[in-house]
């Protein structure tokens, strides 16, 4: 693997990755990724969890070795990872001292070649040019403040003392963040950097990525970040040849193209189905006919009876080779989100909730009035009390103010931020455990037969919020509440979520963070819990 690179080379930098493979375990995580980057780039690599994405990254930086192809950098890199060390006993003061080091050793160098110029040192002049050349290409002069602007915009911790095992993991990562963007790489890599970050912080990072002069390769399932950031995308979930897809134009170039994509998948599918059928009937005749020339009218002789059976063992022969030919297969595309059909509930109000405040948790008051169809986003900073107040709709929580009244007859269902499923339960056995469940699993479209045959401890953490997501939907809510509903969940399967709530004659309430969702819901009735109501 080629040497690092630790000058920088501005409008010269380039990071070209070629023909990648990895397998882990014997398994293939990724298969021939070509990507290259340029310090206009602005790449994000999506995929759901488990495809390789955070792996790629690490190649790119140099820091993991491909099973095949090759990598070659020209330029300075920083890398931010998903996870931190907690053992690192270093002040904030010495991590940004130790972020700005070259900057910080080049103004030392043109200071000592500018002491060596007045004393008239021999050869100081062309000690003091080449220091300035290298001050100049580093931004050094600014170096400090870039930082000191970074920490602020990241809302991260700004006092040096400061010691790393003393903050918690948020103010570690945003310290780490505001390094990588207050510094002056040709090229940074992030892994889900929106991560612990607030509103401000996202739009900090935001902009710096769409502004700084070098490449950006972001990992992340932030659909914000990708749309507002992403001119070219590579996708790294199933294709029907099993090689990735890159889509420039940014993220509705990207959905546009995989929803073309899916849909010619499922066609071609289909086709290949109904041809295999076809051909297995065709053979199963062929076979019947064989058997049946061992059984010939009375008074036929042997000789007619060898002619007659050659044939039709060369008739099966070719129908098996027809079979297995066809059996080359076009894969089975993804499964996509079926949402159940839902009956309309008696009386014009399915819930309504009546200046409902919770001591401690909501202040309120609080009113709603939910009919059949209409649809509520709620927003309000961490604490201001938005998953209390699903569960006092959800008649989980008693207000001590104010009260709910829910139509008899209607089916309120609350989808929790955090999933209390049972690890050692099979996925299938518990949804059908149930009470409520008025439709099967894989009529859902959310998980395939064989992740429900597994222990829900073994399933992903996307795997299990998917199976929270079945579990609610199938019970056929009049009223569906949703708690953060798009974490852990892939790119694709939030859309089409959205796209579902869009259609649904349920009333539904959404509280989210999510930037993305919350465009997608901007003509829905809104209730910030920190504004007017």
């Amino acid at each position: 693997m080629p040497h690092s690179a630790v000058v920088s080379a501005r409008s010269d930098a380039q990071l070209i990755a070629s023909n990648i493979s990895v397998a882990f375990g014997g398994s293939p995580v990724l298969s021939g990724i070509d990507i290259a980057v340029t310090p206009a780039s602005r790449w994000a690599i999506v995929g759901e969890n488990g495809r390789g994405k955070s792996t790629l990254l690490h190649i790119l930086a140099e820091r993991l070795s491909p099973d095949s192809g090759n990598v070659s950098r020209v330029g300075t890199v920083g890398v931010a990872e998903q996870e931190m060390l907690t053992t690192d006993e270093r002040t904030v003061g010495e991590v940004l001292r130790e972020s700005m080091a070259d900057s910080l050793t080049a103004l030392a160098n043109l200071d000592a070649a500018s002491e060596d110029l007045v004393s008239g040192v021999a050869g100081a002049e062309e000690k003091y040019s080449v220091a300035l050349e290298r001050v100049e290409a580093l931004d050094a002069w600014d170096a400090e403040r870039r930082v000191d602007v970074a920490l602020d915009g990241l809302g991260a911790v700004s006092d040096r003392s400061r010691i790393l095992t003393e903050l918690s993991v948020g103010q570690r990562y945003r310290v780490r963040l505001a390094c990588l963007l207050g510094g002056n790489h040709d090229f940074l890599l992030l892994d889900e950097p929106t991560n612990h970050l607030d509103r401000a912080g996202l739009d900090y990072l935001t902009e710096r990525l769409r502004s700084r002069a070098g490449g950006v390769v972001v990992v992340s399932h932030d659909r914000a970040l990708i749309s507002d950031v992403a001119q070219q995308i590579l996708d790294l979930d199933p294709t029907p040849d099993g090689r990735p897809r890159m889509y420039g134009d940014g993220y509705d170039s990207y959905r546009a193209g995989r929803a073309a994509e899916l849909v010619r998948w499922e066609q071609e599918h289909r086709q290949q189905s109904a041809e295999t059928a076809k051909l297995r009937e065709d053979l199963s005749r062929a076979q019947n006919r064989l058997v049946g020339s061992w059984r010939p009218d009375k008074g036929t002789n042997k000789h007619q009876r060898a002619t007659r059976a050659g044939g039709l063992v060369r008739n099966v022969h070719r129908r098996q080779q027809d079979l297995e030919s066809q059996l080359l297969p076009v894969p089975e595309p993804p499964q996509r989100l079926r949402f159940p059909e839902i009956a309309a509930a008696s009386g014009p109000s399915l819930l309504i909730a009546d200046d409902v405040a919770v001591e401690g948790r909501l202040n309120g008051p609080v009113s709603l009035n939910l009919e059949a169809g209409v649809k509520h986003v709620v927003t309000g900073p961490n604490g201001s009390g938005k998953s209390t107040l699903l569960s006092v709709l959800a008649g989980e929580l008693v207000p001590t103010a104010g009260q709910v009244r829910a139509s008899r007859a209607a089916r309120v269902v609350l989808l929790r931020q955090e999933s209390a499923l049972p690890p050692e339960c099979s996925a299938g056995q518990y949804f059908r455990s149930c009470s409520g469940v008025a439709v099967s699993l894989s009529s859902l479209g959310l998980l395939r037969s064989r992740e429900t045959s597994k222990r829900i401890g073994e399933l992903s953490m996307g795997q299990q919020r998917r199976l929270d997501l079945a579990l609610a939907l199938s019970r056929r809510p009049h009223v569906l509440l949703l708690d953060e509903p798009t974490n852990h969940l892939s790119i694709a399967l939030v859309d089409e979520l959205t796209e579902a709530l869009h259609a649904t004659d349920a009333a539904v309430v959404v509280s989210t963070h999510d930037r993305q969702m919350l465009r997608d819901m901007s003509d829905w009735k809104a209730l910030d819990l920190e504004g007017e109501r």
